[in-house]
């Protein structure tokens, strides 16, 4: 169903493939619209438990592709660089595959406090307050992963 990489040379192990996961600045998350058209939007996420978690509105582009058809991709880029002299790039990426679909409850929080551990660690204390005062109008989805490919070019 998902194709094989075509440079094996480059083709990450899960350990690499997990640390770009854990690593990665943000991502851009594609979906597919109304319309059959392609939708990517980057955006903050975070790494726990083996899925991807990030945040968003309860209604807008992002989120009406998702209810209309949750297949999505996610890709990461952890580094790079650009060897202008060599007419390359140095870098390390993930593209995954998978279903998104929202988080509720007890892992909903989870997702959102693994979101505040990413990017604010050192405001736990106001971020626990923030997700208690967002709690009811932010939307936490999850990512199912089906499959994932890393490379890294050096």
């Amino acid at each position: 169903m998902f194709r094989e990489m075509r440079k094996k040379n480059k083709e990450m192990n899960k350990d690499e493939i997990t640390e770009v996961l854990l690593n990665g600045e943000f991502g851009i998350l594609s979906t597919i619209d109304e319309n059959g058209y392609p939708y990517g939007v980057p955006l903050n996420y975070a790494y726990k438990n083996g899925f991807i978690y990030f945040h968003c509105a309860k209604t807008g582009h992002k989120t009406d592709n998702i209810m209309k058809n949750n297949k999505v991709s996610f890709c990461i880029t952890e580094s790079s660089e650009i060897l202008p002299e060599k007419f390359t790039t140095m870098y390390k990426s993930v593209i995954l595959f998978g279903k998104a679909v929202e988080a509720e409850g007890e892992e909903k929080k989870d997702g959102l406090l693994a979101l505040i551990e990413k990017y604010s660690a050192d405001f736990m204390d106001e971020g626990k307050k923030y997700i208690e005062r967002a709690h009811d109008t932010a939307r936490v989805l999850k990512i199912e992963i089906e499959h994932s490919t890393g490379k890294v070019s050096k």
